[in-house]
């Protein structure tokens, strides 16, 4: 598999205390890889390490120990910084610049040619829904609106690799669709996207892989999609017909049984219990109207890690399920 990014026992301690400081582990090595042309999300609660790990990929923190590649090469290659496009999560701009001021200094820093940096400007403008605020000073922009300049400013080099920094951080609910959008396009450009969130509904709607970072451990990395369809969820099946005695060996086999009017669903676990349940109402005579698999969510493998005790699975590199 291609990678862009490639982290490998990636490891961070930051001195705490004056008088005798000791080092606090903020990362506990970290091994993820971040292949081309998907969406990766690492997902955490505040204070996992996720700012920590894109500042170190960044080059803008020595790791400890571990190492770091990007499009196969060091991390702090030069080379390779003009192929990544960054937003912190708190970005700070100069305020008495206008919005297309902003992004025309940005786009001279990259050498960018002057008619070329000028269409890029305004199409990145539009492309974040600040078309209208092109000649507005950045200090009267809301914390939404410096969001999306943002996402506008890690774009004005055409990257091949975007790192963002909790890119839904101060929207709202239009802005943080807007955002979403931006990325899917992205992606569909071929580009390749990492971003950190503790906002679980973001990852699982445009992710194609996601690591979940505990307290500077990765506890999971895996094909989202693939992971949770795997996942032995239980099966709703919602039948008819079917007589009293039936009824109560099909009871026995379920975990829930909910009544609907001259209906019964049975919820049944995912362990071959299916294929027994429509047996069994297909030899009564009953009839069999819907089997819908309960998929696991994000939100539950989610907790299901943060919960886990520490050391009870070692960070590591995982395969997609």
């Amino acid at each position: 598999m291609d990678n862009v990014v490639r982290t490998d026992q990636l490891t961070k301690d930051f001195p705490v205390g004056f008088w005798r400081p000791r080092p606090r582990r903020a990362l506990d090595r970290l091994s993820f890889d971040v292949p081309r042309g998907g969406v990766f999300g690492l997902l955490g609660p505040n204070g996992a390490g996720k700012t920590t790990t894109i500042k170190l990929i960044n080059g803008l923190l020595r790791p400890t120990s571990g190492r770091i590649e990007i499009f196969g090469r060091h991390h702090r290659d030069v080379g390779v910084k003009s192929r990544i496009g960054f937003l912190p999560e708190n970005p700070y701009f100069y305020d008495y610049l206008k919005a297309e001021e902003f992004l025309e200094f940005y786009a001279q820093l990259f050498g960018i040619p002057h008619d070329e940096r000028r269409r890029r400007v305004k199409r990145l403008l539009e492309r974040v829904g600040l078309g209208d605020k092109a000649g507005i000073q950045l200090r009267k922009f809301s914390k939404g609106m410096t969001q999306r300049l943002g996402v506008a400013q890690a774009l004005i080099n055409d990257p091949e690799l975007v790192i963002l920094d909790e890119p839904m951080s101060g929207l709202d609910p239009i802005g943080r669709r807007d955002v979403r959008d931006i990325i899917l396009d992205l992606k569909r450009e071929g580009r390749t996207v990492f971003f950190s969130t503790h906002l679980i509904p973001d990852v699982e709607m445009i992710c194609d892989r996601v690591g979940i970072l505990v307290e500077g451990a990765l506890r999971d990395q895996t094909d989202l999609h693939n992971r949770l369809a795997a996942s032995a969820s239980p099966c709703e099946i919602l039948v008819a017909g079917i007589p009293a005695e039936t009824f109560d060996r099909a009871a026995a086999m379920a975990t829930r049984t909910v009544a609907r009017g001259s209906e019964m669903m049975f919820e049944v676990p995912g362990d071959g219990s299916v294929e027994k349940m429509i047996d069994l109402v297909r030899a009564a005579g009953g009839r069999i109207l819907s089997v819908t698999p309960q998929r696991e969510s994000l939100e539950a493998l989610f907790l299901r890690e943060v919960r886990r005790p520490a050391g009870a699975r070692g960070a590591g590199r995982e395969e997609a399920a």
